[in-house]
């Protein structure tokens, strides 16, 4: 099964740039029904951006589906600034968004750091949310940021840690994620931090799916623009991703979210999560559910961590059509 079990490819019918500092303008999109029941993607990451197969989830015909790049990635201005861009300011600009659709609710879709943000949103503004949709649930605590960048997920796949681990000197291996950053942020080249973080990705593409897709060279060659825009989404990813990990998603500590979820009980959450992703490993969904009683956990036995194919597509395309019965 592959990408034919989701919805077809759709354009947006609206596309613009929101100010919501005086540093930054998220970039959002509308597709599907302009008149239907509105629905917002979160991306993952952080660091990742809206891509054409985000919107391929929701029936266009019933929903009105909300896409936008977060601080800092995307076609978000400026890029690559971690400028007032923590978990919280995330949080607003979500706000500042529904308002200026004149939204007065929304369901909330998330996988991976999407679904960390779809839970800290929902929990400060639960009279905001219809019902909640997760896949490969990841709440920053560092059990699961050890287990992905220091010893876990580097006992299944060797031979892509060994190529992640390479560039970094082995004194100071202790802490994977400290070594990018550091790097990633530093006055280095931004050749050499592409480099950097080609290796940073490489680690979690090998990790996304249960059998990691060939890495293949495109099809056609790239234009200058093309190979500059695709640099810069590589560098938005790995240097987003460890800024916030260093700074443990800004969180106050690593129970944040559980200790929160019963603010939310009342609202209806669907999960999918693949039984061998290794990027968010089982473990994390399960503690949601045990701290979420009402949400339901749809456990994928063949899943990895990537939403959009095989029997984890299937899942969640069931999961938001079922969803159109929450709305009034």
């Amino acid at each position: 099964m592959t990408q034919e079990s989701m919805f077809p490819e759709i354009e947006p019918y609206r596309t613009d740039l929101l100010e919501v500092s005086a540093q930054h303008q998220i970039y959002y999109e509308e597709v599907g029904n302009p008149h239907g029941k509105p629905i917002l993607f979160l991306h993952g990451g952080p660091g990742g951006s809206v891509v054409a197969k985000s919107r391929r989830y929701f029936d266009p015909d019933f929903y009105r589906v909300i896409l936008f790049d977060q601080r800092g990635t995307g076609k978000s201005q400026p890029k690559l600034s971690l400028h007032d861009n923590t978990t919280w300011h995330l949080i607003e600009d979500i706000e500042k968004l529904r308002r200026h659709l004149g939204i007065s609710q929304w369901s909330l879709f998330g996988g991976s750091w999407g679904s960390t943000l779809a839970l800290a949103y929902a929990t400060n503004h639960p009279n905001r949310v219809i019902s909640i949709i997760l896949r490969g649930v990841f709440l920053g605590r560092q059990i699961e940021l050890d287990w992905l960048y220091q010893h876990g997920a580097s006992m299944i796949r060797p031979q892509a840690w060994q190529a992640f681990v390479e560039p970094i000197p082995a004194t100071e291996r202790f802490d994977m994620v400290q070594a990018y950053y550091s790097r990633l942020t530093s006055t280095m080249s931004e050749e050499e931090k592409f480099t950097l973080a080609k290796k940073w990705n490489h680690w979690e593409t090998a990790n996304a799916y249960l059998i990691p897709p060939e890495i293949k060279e495109p099809a056609k060659e790239l234009s200058e623009e093309e190979k500059y825009a695709k640099k810069q989404s590589e560098l938005a990813l790995a240097l987003i991703e460890t800024h916030y990990f260093v700074n443990h998603s800004f969180f106050e500590n690593d129970e944040f979210i559980l200790n929160h979820l019963a603010k939310i009980h009342h609202i209806p959450c669907f999960i999918a999560q693949g039984q061998y992703d290794t990027v968010c490993p089982l473990q994390t969904a399960w503690d949601v559910k045990n701290h979420y009683p009402t949400a339901e956990l749809n456990i994928i036995p063949d899943g990895g961590h990537v939403g959009s194919t095989g029997n984890m597509a299937i899942e969640l395309v069931r999961i938001t059509n079922h969803g159109k019965t929450l709305y009034n």
